[in-house]
C-alpha cells in the first residue's frame, strides 16, 4: 500500500519512518514533507500545503494512495477528514467537530465536564477587565491558556499576580478567548490513545519537556524531547486513566454525534497523590512524543491505523511494544520560542546516526543536497536503548556530532524519570 502523510514536522517524519517498518507499505508521500522525509527511502515529498485538501485528494487519485494520515491539528480543525471521507478517501484523525476537543480548550472544558473526567477547575473570560478581577481574587500562581490553537505556546504558568494579568492582555489579543485555570502540582504525563471511535488503546505513555530551560524554566515551548515509558504510570495508573478519563472523554463524543477515528492524546497531571487530572487534550499525534513512542512499536503502525479507520479496533491483537526505553533531544534554533534565523547548513546527520540515533528532521528543508535550517525546533535526536540510562546516554553522545549555527538543546531531558 502506499500512505500520504500530511504534515512537516518531526512527527510526521517519525510516523513516515515508522509506517515504511511495515512490509505492508510500499511508499510513503508527505504533503508537503521536510529535509528528513526527503531523503528518506521509499518516501517521496510533494509541496502541497496541509490546508490544500483539494491537491492532496488530487495527490490521492494521482499516486493510488490507500490511507492518509494527518500529521498537525490545523489542518484538522479546518475540516481536512471531513472533505476526505466525502470523498471515499480513507483518512486517520478526527473531523472537524472531534478536533474541536484541541481548537477550543472552553468546549473542551464542557465535555470533561459532562464525562465527570478529573481536571483542573477553571473560568473562561472573553474580556480583560473581567478576567483581571477574577485573577485578584483567586491569586496566584494560576494557569492563563489561549482557547484556540497556539502550537504549544498559548499557555502561561503566572507565578504572579502581575504576571497573570500580563499573560491576560497578550493571550486575549491574539485569541478573543481565554482560560483561567487552577495550578496543578505533580508530574505531567503524555498518553496518546488510538480509537475508531466506539473502542480506545492508549499506546505507551510518554513525558514531555515544555519549557525551554534546564529544569524546565523560561517559556512554554512546542516540546524540547521527551521519553518512553514513564515508570511512574503503572499498570494499576495505566487502567485508571483509560477508565476514569479516556473511555468517559469518548462516551461524551458519541454523545454529542461525535463520530471520532484518530488519536485522543490526554496531557495529564499526576498529583503527589497519584490522582491522574487532564490539563489538555489535543486531536493527534504529540510532537516530540512521536518520536519516543512509535521507535517502541513492534505491531505494524499501518494494522493501527486501519483498524481506526474501518471501526474494527476492538478486533485487532494486543498492541506489541519492544523493552527498553526511547528518549528524544530537540535541537533547537537560537532564540526559539521566539524570533530565530532559518537558512542554517546542518552537519552531523549521518556521524549521529552511526552512533546509534534515529535523527527525526523537523525544521528543515534539502536545499541543492544541503539540509538547511527552516524552523524553530530543527531535529529530534531519538535513541533507543535496553534501559532508560542506554538510550538517554546514546542520543547525548549522538547530539556531539550534530552542529548547525546558534543550535540550543536541553541537557536534562527525562531528568524527573521515575
Amino acid at each position: 500500500m502506499k500512505v500520504l502523510v500530511v504534515g512537516n514536522g518531526g512527527r510526521e517524519h517519525a510516523l513516515g519512518w515508522t509506517l515504511l517498518q511495515s512490509p505492508n507499505v510500499e511508499q510513503v508521500i508527505c504533503t508537503p514533507g521536510n529535509g528528513g522525509t526527503a531523503t528518506l527511502h521509499n518516501c517521496l515529498n510533494l509541496s502541497i500545503a496541509v490546508d490544500d485538501f483539494a491537491g492532496i485528494a488530487q495527490a490521492v487519485a494521482e499516486y493510488q494512495i490507500s490511507l492518509v494520515v494527518v500529521g498537525p491539528e490545523v489542518p484538522l480543525s479546518l475540516g481536512i477528514v471531513d472533505y476526505l471521507r466525502e470523498r471515499q478517501i480513507a483518512v486517520f484523525g478526527p473531523t472537524q467537530s472531534g478536533a474541536k476537543i484541541e481548537s477550543s480548550k472552553s468546549w473542551a472544558k464542557e465535555i470533561m465536564t459532562q464525562a465527570k473526567v478529573p481536571t483542573a477547575k477553571s473560568q473562561t473570560f472573553t474580556d480583560a477587565e473581567t478576567a483581571q478581577v477574577y485573577i485578584q481574587s483567586v491569586g496566584a500562581p494560576i494557569v492563563v491558556k489561549a482557547d484556540g490553537l497556539a502550537a504549544g505556546k498559548g499557555v502561561i504558568v503566572a507565578t504572579t499576580i502581575e504576571e497573570a494579568i500580563a499573560a491576560v492582555a497578550e493571550l486575549l489579543e491574539n485569541s478573543g478567548k481565554l482560560i483561567i485555570e487552577e495550578f496543578l502540582t505533580g508530574s505531567e504525563v503524555s498518553v496518546l490513545a488510538v480509537t475508531d471511535g466506539l473502542t480506545i488503546r492508549p499506546l505507551s505513555p510518554a513525558q514531555d519537556h515544555k519549557r525551554i530551560g534546564e529544569k524546565d524554566t523560561g517559556k512554554n515551548t512546542g516540546g524540547m524531547g521527551a521519553y518512553s515509558p514513564v515508570p511512574l504510570v503503572t499498570e494499576e495508573l495505566s487502567l485508571r486513566i483509560e477508565q476514569e478519563i479516556l473511555q468517559p472523554t469518548l462516551k461524551a463524543l458519541q454523545q454529542q454525534g461525535i463520530d471520532y477515528r484518530g488519536v485522543l492524546y490526554a496531557g495529564l497531571m499526576i498529583t503527589p497523590a497519584g490522582e491522574p487530572k487532564v490539563i489538555e487534550f489535543n486531536c493527534r499525534f504529540g510532537d516530540p512524543e512521536t518520536q519516543v513512542v512509535l521507535p517502541l512499536l513492534k505491531t505494524p503502525l499501518d494494522e493501527i491505523l486501519l483498524a481506526c479507520v474501518e471501526q474494527r479496533l476492538a478486533q485487532l491483537p494486543p498492541l506489541q511494544w519492544k523493552s527498553g526505553s526511547a528518549v528524544c533531544v530537540v535541537a533547537a534554533a537560537g532564540g526559539y520560542p521566539d524570533a530565530y534565523q532559518k537558512g542554517k547548513a546542518i552537519a552531523g546527520i549521518l556521524e549521529a546516526e552511526q552512533k546509534g540515533a534515529i535523527v527525526f528532521q523537523a525544521g528543515t528543508k534539502l536545499h541543492q543536497a544541503e539540509i538547511l535550517t527552516d524552523g524553530g525546533r530543527v531535529l529530534g535526536i531519538t535513541a533507543v536503548g535496553d534501559t532508560f540510562a542506554e538510550a538517554v546516554a546514546i542520543a547525548y553522545a549522538a547530539m556531539e556530532s550534530i552542529e548547525f549555527e546558534a543550535m540550543y538543546y536541553r541537557r536534562d531531558i527525562g531528568h524527573k524519570y521515575r
